[in-house]
This record gives structure tokens, C-alpha cells and sequence, in this order.
């Protein structure tokens, strides 16, 4: 398997998501089965390269990219070329830690069927997405990292479920529609076939060539959408160009618009579901079931 990761200027977050991909922190999964390729996408200060080396065992990869483009699609590409497994996944922001099985769970649900577009949900650490944050919120990176510091995450990683909120393209919860995965898992073929991130989205931070990938992903001729419960990645905030509103919808979404024809919306593929649920993460289970429930019944009104 390889996990390609892509950063631009986390200094601070980053070195907390590599924690979260080390072999000592996934479950179920050996150093020997998996590598992880980073693209720095032109951070004005270059990776530290310690940082890299900071976990025995860990097979990692340093890309960087100068004069990168505003877009990470580039650098997503970049590292999807360089990755040699059969499985392949992405997080197209490095700010996003893992859960601890997300590897195993990934690999796992990637076996249920030939062709499997493998989507996990993400989360927003704290009780507010970043996206609605303002300044009178009183939320910042330091409240962040004293928050990360009071659930002992490093020992036990299904605490983030703790204190972290459903993100906006996974507000339906496990059982509705996704508008992206924040890490979505693929055979090597099926990206090669995909082309990998459409490169004419230019906007900082790509806007919604994310959301793109997963829909044109789903679309594919005889794909199988499948879903991992109770593992998924938690963002750190960062002041990305998405979530710190330095972009609102409306401009992402005319971007896509003028790519693709018409409005985005989620893919409707019937999911099969993989995994298991930690008690830590039984919250979120239940609001997942509710709005679905919620959403059946708003449906049989009309």
C-alpha cells in the first residue's frame, strides 16, 4: 500500500499526521506493508527532513515541488506517480491525522470487490467546523493543541472522535451521501485510469478538485463504492485557503461549474460498509443514523 500526502506549509501540523501514519500507530498493519509519499508542495520554509525520520520503520519519501502552482492537484499527481503500491491512497491536505486502523480497515474494504473506490469520512477537531470559525469563536491553534493534549491521543487514537465534529462534506454521517474523502483509497489501475486530479482546478488550495475526484471515481464503469466505518482523519486547523474561508462555496463551486457543465453533487452509489466501530467513535454512529432516518422520512413526506 502507499499513502500519498500532500503538505504546503505545516510546520506545526504536519508532524502530528506523520505520527498518526507510523508503524507503531496503525493497528493491524506491518512497516513492511505499506510506504508513505509526501509532496511538499513549495512551502515557503522546505520540510524539516527529521521530521520524516522520526519513526524507525516508517518507509517514507520527500518530494518537493518549486514554483509549485496555488492548486495541490499538481503535487497529488506528482506523488501518485511516484507510488508503487497495488493500493493506493490520498490525502490531498496534510494537516489530517488518521485514526489507527485506517490503513488496515482501507486494505481490508479494498477486498470486497474487483474494482473498490474506498472512502473514509473526516472530521474537524473541535466542536465547530473550521470552515464556520470566527473571531469571536475563541478557537485557535493554541486552544487546538491544548485540546490535543488533554485526550492522550498518541496512546489511544480513537479519542480524536472525542473532540472532534462531523466536517461539511461528511455532515450525512456514515449512512448519506459523501461529498468527498478527505482519504480515498484506490487500486494503482483505477488511478492510472482516473488520470489522477484534474489539473486545470487552479484555485488555492484546489477547490473542489476533490470533490471532483471522488464523483468522476464513483462514476467509473463498474466501480464499487465502499465505506469505512469507524475510522476516518481529523483536521487540524490551519488556516487553509477552504476552511479558514479565505474561499467561500460559491467561488469553489464556480470554478467546478465552469469545468464541468453544471452544479456538483454528491455521488448516490449504493455503498457496501467495512469495518468496526470504537466506543469512542459511538457518538457519531448515532447522529449518522438519525439523519438518515431523518432523511427517509423527509422522503416518504413528499
Amino acid at each position: 500500500m502507499s499513502i500519498v500526502v500532500v503538505v504546503y506549509d505545516m510546520a506545526r501540523e504536519f508532524p502530528r499526521t506523520l505520527r498518526t501514519l507510523a508503524p507503531d500507530y496503525q493497528r493491524g498493519i506491518g512497516a513492511a506493508d505499506y510506504e508513505v509519499v509526501v509532496v511538499d508542495n513549495g512551502s515557503p520554509v522546505p520540510l524539516d527532513e527529521r521530521v520524516l525520520h522520526a519513526h524507525p520503520g516508517l518507509r517514507c519519501t520527500a518530494i518537493r515541488i518549486d514554483d509549485a502552482p496555488q492548486s495541490p492537484a499538481h503535487a497529488a499527481n506528482v506523488g501518485l506517480a511516484r507510488a508503487s503500491g497495488d493500493l493506493v491512497g490520498l490525502v490531498v491536505d496534510g494537516a489530517r491525522m488518521a485514526s489507527p486502523g485506517l490503513l488496515r480497515e482501507a486494505r481490508r474494504a479494498a477486498g470486497v470487490a474487483p474494482r473498490p473506490v474506498v472512502a473514509t469520512l473526516g472530521w474537524h477537531l473541535g466542536a465547530t467546523r473550521h470552515s464556520e470559525l470566527t473571531e469571536s469563536s475563541g478557537y485557535d491553534q493554541r486552544v487546538e493543541d491544548e485540546l490535543l493534549a488533554g485526550v492522550d491521543w498518541e496512546r489511544n487514537g480513537y479519542r480524536l472522535f472525542e473532540i472532534s465534529t462531523f466536517a461539511s462534506s461528511s455532515a450525512r454521517g456514515w449512512f448519506g451521501p459523501i461529498g468527498e474523502s478527505s482519504a480515498l483509497f484506490m487500486p494503482a489501475a483505477i488511478w492510472r485510469e482516473l488520470g489522477g486530479l484534474a489539473e486545470e482546478f487552479t484555485l488555492p488550495g484546489g477547490g473542489l478538485v476533490n470533490h471532483d475526484l471522488f464523483r468522476r471515481a464513483c462514476e467509473l464503469e463498474g466501480t464499487q463504492l465502499v465505506v469505512v466505518l469507524g475510522e476516518g482523519t481529523f483536521h487540524q486547523y490551519h488556516g487553509g485557503a477552504a476552511t479558514s474561508r479565505r474561499l467561500d462555496w460559491e467561488t469553489m463551486h464556480a470554478e467546478y461549474v465552469a469545468h464541468r457543465g453544471g452544479p456538483y453533487r454528491p455521488p448516490e452509489n449504493e455503498p457496501v460498509y467495512v469495518g468496526t466501530v470504537p466506543t469512542e467513535a459511538l457518538p457519531h454512529l448515532e447522529v449518522s443514523v438519525a439523519r438518515a432516518i431523518a432523511r427517509r422520512a423527509k422522503g416518504r413526506a413528499r
